[in-house]
Order: C-alpha cells, then structure tokens, then sequence
C-alpha cells in the first residue's frame, strides 16, 4: 500500500458553538507523486469539514491535515460520544482508499427561555395562567418553578413544582393565582407577582441564572357593580305589576264573571244535563243513540251494495324492506420510502350491490403523503394530499354503486411522518378511512 494515514489523536471533545482542529498525517510511499481527497464520514460530516481538502505529496514525503468539528450550539446535537471516520482517497488509485476512525465527544450546554401566558389575567376568584419553558440546550434538563408574590393579598400555586424538558421541547407549567380575601362589592385590584424558572445542574457545576417573568392578576368583586341598580328597578317593575293588577284586571275578572252567568244560560246547562243519560240513552226511552244509524251502516243498502270500509295504508315496497344501512372503517399505517401500503374497508358479498354514499377520511398526525379511496381495480373515488388536511367528509348525492365481489379500498403513500402536539413522535404514517352506504340485493 503507497499510502498512510493517521490521527494524532483517536478521540477529541468539541464544544457547540466553537470550532475544535484534530490534526491527520498523511505519508505518501509510492513512488509517484499522488493527490489526495478528504471526505468525513459520520454523523458530525453535516458539521465537520477537512482543511485542506486536497493534498499533493511527493514520493516518501508525509503532510498534514486538520479536522474542524464546528457542532452548532443549538438542539439538533445532542450531547455525547459519536464515532466518525475520514476517507482518504488518493486520485490516482481509488482502490488504495484508507479511512483512519475516531470520537467526538460533544459537550453538553444549557440553555432554556420562559414565557408567562397570558401575562395578565383577571377574575373573582382566581387568575388562571401557563409558564412554557423551551430547552434550547442539547441535553435533557429539569427546571424547578417557583414564585414571588409581589404583596400579601395574593398568593401563586404551581400544579407541578418541576418540569423534565428534552432538547428542543417546550413544556407547561399551570399556575394559579388565588386572592386572600373574597371581595363582593368595589373596586378591581391589581395583584402584581414574579415567577421564575430554575434550571437544576450537577453538584459539581456553577448554579444557573433563573428566567424570571413578571405578571398580575386583576381582582374583580363578585358582584357586578349593577347588580344593585337592576335589583332595584325589578322591585319598582314587580310593584307595578301587582297595583296594575289589583287596580284594572281583577276587577275586570270579576263582572266578566258576573256578566257570563244569566238566566239562560243557567236554563241550558239544566236542560242538558237532562238530557244526558248513564247509557247514551235518548230521554224518549228508544234506544241507545245511533244504533239504526249504525245498524245500517253494518248490513249496507237494501239492494245489496256493501257498506263502505277503510282500505289498508300502503306498506314498504320489498326493495326498500330488502335495502340495509351498512357502515364500514379501516385504518392503514406506511413507513417513510417503503412504498405505498393498501387496505380493504369492505368486501360486497355475491348477489349484494353496494351503494357508497359517504366517505370521512382522517389524517391525525398531520402526515404528508398520498392517500387513495377506491370503489374497484381501476376505479378512483378520491386522490388527496395529507398535508391538506386532518379530516375530511365527503357525502354523494347520486351513490357510487360497487358490485358484488367489489371491494372499497384506502391506500396510504407516506413522505414524511407528522407530529402530534404534545404527543411522542409516531414511526408510521397512519390513517383512517370511515364508509356509509346502503346494501341492496342486485
């Protein structure tokens, strides 16, 4: 082998933000002069680089290159011990490629900022609030919260004293500001406080500076300030109401009463409760009332011509008794770059038709991709993209028919996996496919 590379050092520690230079020496023993190029391989290859990337040796002679770690001081390193490699790839003779390995070791920072939501508040009772922490560093870290209240007349309440927060997440930390003392009646008072958000460090290192955030809270009485003046005017409203009706109405009530019982109209409620029997029986003594009438209803006309009967409603016809509401849902999941991913939602059973009136299509995560809603082989109900939605209905006037031995299909194309709120990131893209329909014999 003409060539021969090494580091001065197997393993080097970088701290984000600066730039750290591990030497490589490169001996060329052949005997013909080489050129020589450097490539970085490894995770920190997006953050690392050789100078320079070229070099020229002549026969038998040795030179020297450095490795620049520059790890950005943000999240997207994490602290720690990475392995990487450089390929020294000499022009002439690709074959001859050596590739010397060592460590990095990326040091650990801190970094964290606070904001109280919303800074002000105001109620009766209580004040209600969330301090959202984001780590900013590229280590997990634990913040203790607290709170200074600015008086004696209000006190702050954490639901959690502590929040563990990974690189490059935000948490929140629910506060609650509580008054003292009720106040029913005057005017709202201001309650200024201070909280604060203490990230925890190791024993053996310096103590970090809080985040420090001011806020108040508004103090309102628990009675509105008209709630007085309108309990007064319903009194005034009420006694008005009840001279109004003592004064005009009753009296009206009264000779209306007056008026309505005369001596006819007693003479007519007598001679009809005369004319009433247990029975239905006439006052004549015949008998009971209606019973000819009734009679000859029964038997028809004497020339032999039937009495009228009521025909029976018409029923269901058979094809709407035989037609059954149907539902079906299937949930497809696909990996990034595996390749689209189909699943059936409903298989029509021989001698079915189905008649798709509804589709809901749901995209949870917010994943980015393709999806596919089919009613066949070669029949495409909808092609829509992720990224354009989470839910979505779609309801068809004229029914999309799917004969027997058809099936509806859902398939998932995934480019890029979402990331719910709150939530730990999904490996797999997954949908939701929920149909409607009618199942009629064909």
């Amino acid at each position: 082998m003409s060539l021969t590379a090494s580091l001065d050092e197997s393993s080097v520690a970088a701290t984000p933000g600066e730039e750290t230079a591990l030497p490589l020496q490169v001996l060329n023993s052949g005997r013909t002069v080489e050129e020589y190029r450097f490539e970085v391989v490894g995770a920190c290859a997006a953050w690392s680089a050789v100078e320079p990337a070229v070099l020229s040796l002549y026969p038998g002679d040795s030179g020297t290159v450095s490795l620049m770690l520059r790890p950005p001081r943000d999240s997207t390193v994490p602290a720690g011990e990475t392995p990487f490699g450089i390929r020294v790839v000499p022009t002439s003779e690709e074959s001859a490629t050596v590739v010397p390995e060592g460590r990095v070791t990326v040091l650990p920072f801190t970094e964290t900022t606070a904001e109280l939501v919303p800074r002000s508040s105001h109620g009766s009772w209580s004040g209600q609030h969330r301090l959202a922490v984001d780590n900013r560093g590229n280590t997990p870290v634990t913040v203790r919260l607290g709170a200074q209240p600015g008086t004696e007349l209000a006190r702050v309440v954490f639901a959690v004293p502590e929040l563990r927060i990974e690189p490059g997440r935000a948490e929140f930390g629910k506060l609650r500001v509580r008054p003292a003392k009720r106040m029913w009646r005057g005017t709202p008072v201001t309650h200024p406080f201070q909280v604060f958000a203490t990230p925890r460090v190791a024993e053996d290192q310096e103590p970090l500076e809080p985040v420090l955030l001011d806020g108040s809270y508004q103090q309102e009485p628990i009675l509105p300030r008209w709630l007085p003046r309108a309990l007064v005017v319903a009194a005034v409203v009420l006694i008005a109401l009840i001279g109004l009706w003592y004064a005009l109405l009753r009296p009206a009530v009264k000779s209306a009463a007056r008026e309505a019982v005369t001596p006819d109209a007693v003479r007519s409620a007598v001679e009809a409760d005369k004319s009433a029997s247990p029975d239905g029986e006439n006052p004549d003594g015949g008998g009971p009332s209606g019973a000819d009438s009734a009679g000859g209803d029964s038997a028809g006309s004497g020339d032999g011509t039937p009495g009228s009967s009521e025909s029976p409603s018409p029923g269901p016809s058979a094809d709407a008794a035989a037609t059954a509401p149907t539902s079906a849902q299937v949930r497809v999941s696909d990996s990034v770059g595996g390749g689209a991913n189909t699943g059936t939602a409903l298989r029509v059973p021989a001698g079915q038709t189905f008649e798709l009136t509804d589709i809901v299509v749901q995209n949870p995560q917010g994943d980015a991709g393709t999806v596919v809603v089919s009613a066949g082989p070669d029949r495409r109900v909808l092609s829509l993209g992720l990224e354009n939605f989470r839910d979505s209905d779609y309801h068809f006037v004229t029914p999309i028919l799917v004969p027997a031995g058809g099936t509806v299909t859902m398939t998932i194309d995934c480019r890029r996996v979402g990331r719910p709120v709150g939530a730990p990131a999904p490996a797999r893209c997954t949908e939701s496919l929920f149909l409607g329909g009618n199942m009629r014999p064909e």
